[in-house]
């Protein structure tokens, strides 16, 4: 039964009271009409159900808040005054502390519940150590007389409208599959080569026309002079060698875009001809 300040449950709480703020209002006991303190906060359950009013107990005791079930309270919108039904100082001094660091569990809440169900005001000891309830299957509805809220007391008559919650789901739009395939050309490259061929030169020597002995003079019949020729030729050969890396990752981009849906609200309607009623 997680509690939440009233401002904090609704921004717009105001819109319900017609723009007053029930914080600020005087807080009196009832019958004496002796001013206690003052509306600090009020404290709502997770349904928006009035469950507490924060009171700032200055006037009788400096410094403290406590917790004021609302239906142990009378409003009186006339004169923007809170009665606390049947608070003495006695109680007041009996209840536990409210401090907003603190957690507001069961414990804490049967603390202040012990106090207002006691007629005598029995101490926070005797109040846990007998419990009346179990902390399992405890329900506001329980105890109506604390926080019961009635026509005479709490004439309010609460207005609810829809607003639109935005939420966000997440689908798929598509894919981008990256992959690689062969594509094979014809690539082209210049080899220098060398090739042999055989030069026959014929010159007239210095001494020609000298007349030679028959000896040296070897006429012989089939001499033949033989030379070998080469050439160069392409020799082509393949190695792999890296070109380029191919890095795939995925970037978010972030847009605002504007959704509409038809919401309801209740309006006030008021059925009173020709009789005088005054709206504040």
């Amino acid at each position: 039964m997680a509690l939440h300040r009233l401002e904090d449950f609704d921004p717009d709480y105001r819109d319900s009271f017609q723009g007053n703020d029930i914080k600020g209002f005087g807080v009196y006991t009832e019958g004496s009409d002796e001013k206690i303190g003052t509306v600090n906060d009020a404290l709502v359950d997770e349904e928006g159900h009035f469950r507490y009013l924060v009171v700032d107990l200055g006037f009788w005791i400096f410094g403290k808040k406590v917790l004021l079930p609302v239906g142990r309270s009378r409003i009186d919108y006339n004169s923007d005054r809170i009665y606390a039904i049947g608070m003495t100082r006695e109680q007041a001094e009996n209840l536990p502390e409210f401090d907003e660091r603190r957690t507001l569990d069961y414990d804490y809440e049967e603390q202040v519940r012990g106090v207002y169900r006691n007629p005598s005001y029995q101490t926070d000891a005797v109040a846990t150590a007998t419990p009346t309830y179990d902390r399992n299957t405890y329900n506001y509805q329980h105890e109506p007389s604390l926080y019961g809220l009635n026509d005479q007391d709490h004439q309010t008559l609460r207005l609810y409208e829809e607003r639109l919650i935005a939420g966000k789901k997440r689908r798929k739009t598509g894919e981008v599959a990256v992959g690689k395939h062969i594509e094979t050309e014809t690539a082209r490259i210049a080899v220098p080569v060398e090739r042999e061929h055989v030069v026959i030169e014929r010159i007239t020597p210095e001494d020609a026309g000298r007349v030679v002995s028959a000896s040296e003079a070897n006429f012989r019949e089939g001499e033949v002079a033989r030379v070998e020729l080469h050439e160069e030729t392409p020799d082509i050969g393949k190695e792999a060698v890296l070109r380029e890396e191919v890095r795939v990752k995925k970037v978010v981009e972030q847009e605002t875009v504007e959704t509409q849906g038809t919401v309801r609200r209740e309006e006030l309607d008021v059925n009173a001809p020709g009789l005088p009623v005054e709206e504040r």
